[in-house]
């Protein structure tokens, strides 16, 4: 199994993430947003996912298309049938396997975010609400998504999630 972080791991990934991130970049439109993500992960699958799943590895990824649906999306209001459209014209798999979607309240996340926060999760408790909605939203309109709860001891949400994952691999 390999693991990578998205946008990232690449160095052209890395160099967009800085971009995205950087809290100087308030003025970036959602449609920046989702454009820079599409290419970050575009380039993520040339130079690793696409390589490894042809050799057979499981590939596992902090987030992918569905992060940008919640996102740039529907918080976003870009529009999340405008980013699936534009995932499906730029990457080579949409969709993975299986989704895992950690949800926890908005008083949960925060109490767990204990560094300088980045231009992503500066953007206010308003559209965060919003970007959980999208995130649950999603997960009613595709059958990969499975719903975690966040806040539950870690020995629970462990459990989920690797019979999730065996799940997904039978």
């Amino acid at each position: 199994m390999v693991s990578y972080r998205d946008p990232g791991t690449t160095v052209i990934g890395e160099q967009i993430r800085r971009i995205l991130l950087d809290p100087e970049h308030v003025a970036m439109g959602d449609n920046v947003e989702v454009l820079l993500y599409m290419a970050a992960r575009g380039q993520l699958w040339k130079e690793k996912i696409g390589p490894d799943l042809a050799e057979g590895r499981c590939v596992l990824l902090d987030r992918w298309l569905s992060s940008t649906c919640a996102y740039q999306g529907w918080a976003g209001g870009f529009g999340i049938e405008k980013v699936i459209q534009i995932g499906t014209d730029a990457l080579e798999r949409v969709w993975p396997d299986a989704t895992i979607l950690l949800d926890v309240d908005l008083d949960t996340a925060a109490g767990r975010m204990n560094r300088q926060l980045d231009r992503m999760e500066q953007k206010g408790r308003d559209y965060h609400a919003k970007v959980r909605e999208g995130f649950l939203k999603l997960a009613e309109l595709r059958k990969e998504i499975t719903v975690v709860d966040g806040s539950k001891p870690i020995e629970q949400v462990q459990k989920q999630i690797r019979e999730t994952i065996q799940t997904a691999l039978k």
